[in-house]
């Protein structure tokens, strides 16, 4: 077995270490000009150490895809406990993703930016995936309850964070150049009185 440097001395360190580097390369080079011998020599380990955790570069970038949406549906879940009212959990989840852009640009330029289906096809798509689909029920619970206006439930959905992630792209594509969780407020204003009964 090829001699592996460890990162913190365990394999699930290891393991992070992989996928952190290739994040950072799919996001800066893009994943096809991204191969399995840069993800070795930007972390530094043997290229058997990669091939001990992922049988390809597919493997690690489906990785890298799922437990960025394990990541969010955990944060997701959170919200829907913490708050109770349509109009409190739309306004965390805009929150939440706004301070996520900013500290952890690649992970969401990577969700956001990269064409899925090109590198992983049988990967769910983002606008199908759980985090998304929670996102339509919030708003399909304020449409039952009254808090937002009738309408289609995607349309609503739409209205109410199309904006928002219109500015995450902004800012990820530096167009935008604050820092997003200061403009909340006003975003999140303009984005409820566009669908608020």
């Amino acid at each position: 077995m090829p001699k592996t440097k460890k990162k913190n001395g365990n394999a699930v360190d290891l393991r992070q270490t992989i996928l952190k580097t290739a994040l950072i390369l799919f996001t800066s080079k893009g994943y096809f000009n991204t191969s399995v011998h840069d993800i070795k020599r930007t972390a530094d380990i043997s290229i058997g150490a990669v091939y001990h955790h992922f049988k390809s570069k597919e493997e690690i970038a489906k990785a890298i895809y799922a437990e960025m949406l394990e990541v969010m549906t955990k944060s997701m879940d959170e919200i829907m406990v913490q708050y109770d009212s349509t109009q409190e959990r739309a306004k965390a989840i805009m929150r939440m993703l706004f301070d996520w852009a900013e500290t952890n640009p690649a992970e969401m330029e990577f969700m956001l930016h990269a064409k899925h289906k090109e590198f992983m096809p049988s990967a769910i798509p983002v606008c199908s995936s759980r985090p998304l689909a929670m996102m339509r029920e919030v708003v399909q619970t304020g449409i039952n309850n009254g808090e937002i206006r009738e309408m289609d439930v995607t349309l609503a959905a739409t209205c109410l964070f199309g904006g928002m992630f219109r500015m995450i792209n902004l800012r990820l594509d530096g167009i935008f150049k604050e820092p997003l969780p200061p403009h909340l407020e006003m975003v999140w204003d303009c984005a409820w009185k566009g669908v608020a009964r």
